[in-house]
């Protein structure tokens, strides 16, 4: 990857060389936003505009121009995908902030539940598929159109999240080695924005003025940060990587678990005890 981001940064022929090929391929698509993320976090939004669009046509090979030809609903998924990244690298160059970055996935997972619901014959599609692979496998399927438009877009939220990641730890690699490992380390909530995450959840829990499948959007900033608290524990200890492959291996068993975790440390600020304590 660093041979890659090396191209990409010696100009904007090679960016835009770059985008394009990964994003007119529909299995690497997903490289494209990174690409433009990098660029927006080194350059600015000034240098990445014209690899925007040229990330937006080569999409078009295959997300527009079928569905078109078709008469079918376009797909602009990815596009929303570029746009979240794009936005969130903006953020987080102009305020230096993974707090506020992260804060933002809420406007995201929002962002991508609306453009969800301006879409209902292609949800109405996914329920069927989903009814009928679990009539095959012989289960009742209990999940119902909000769950699944929350749960797409949710999955997108966090897939942009995890690009932006990819874009910042690319840009580290080349101009900032081990920076990117000590902004993760450092994520934390402040408690001011975790008491307003958490009144948005218990409001989300109880469906009041909330919906309830608002929930999973605000635990993202928190799951994030959880992540970041373990990553950065295991480096102030000292221990073994093996503990991060373990923390992998359950991560879906504990994520609420982590949840309050992160949220305890918006208060305590463990790292902080730690360091001291050292």
């Amino acid at each position: 990857m660093r041979s890659l981001a090396e191209f990409i940064m010696k100009g904007r022929r090679q960016a835009i060389v770059a985008v394009v090929l990964t994003g007119a391929v529909p299995p690497v698509y997903f490289i494209s936003p990174v690409i433009v993320g990098l660029v927006i976090l080194r350059k600015g939004l000034n240098e990445a505009l014209l690899l925007m669009v040229a990330a937006m046509l080569s999409m078009a090979l295959w997300a527009v121009y079928p569905s078109m030809a078709m008469d079918q609903q376009v797909n602009l998924m990815p596009y929303m995908l570029l746009f979240s990244v794009s936005g969130m690298a903006l953020v987080l160059r102009a305020t230096q902030s993974w707090q506020l970055t992260v804060l933002l996935t809420v406007l995201v997972g929002l962002g991508f539940e609306i453009y969800l619901r301006l879409q209902p014959a292609a949800v109405e599609t996914l329920l069927t598929q989903l009814d009928e692979l679990m009539m095959q496998n012989g289960v009742a399927n209990t999940v119902g159109r909000d769950q699944l438009v929350a749960l797409i877009a949710m999955i997108q939220t966090v897939m942009a999240l995890l690009l932006l990641i990819w874009s910042r730890w690319l840009q580290a690699i080349l101009y900032n080695p081990g920076g990117f490992r000590q902004e993760f380390h450092s994520l934390r909530i402040e408690n001011r924005a975790a008491l307003l995450l958490v009144l948005l959840l218990l409001l989300s829990g109880l469906g009041i003025v909330v919906p309830e499948t608002w929930y999973g959007y605000f635990s993202i900033p928190f799951m994030v940060a959880g992540v970041g608290l373990v990553h950065g524990t295991v480096a102030l200890k000292h221990m073994s990587p093996l503990w991060l492959f373990a923390f992998y291996i359950v991560f879906p068993v504990i994520n609420q678990l982590l949840v309050l975790l992160a949220l305890a440390d918006s208060w305590y600020d463990f790292r902080k005890h730690m360091r001291n304590a050292s």
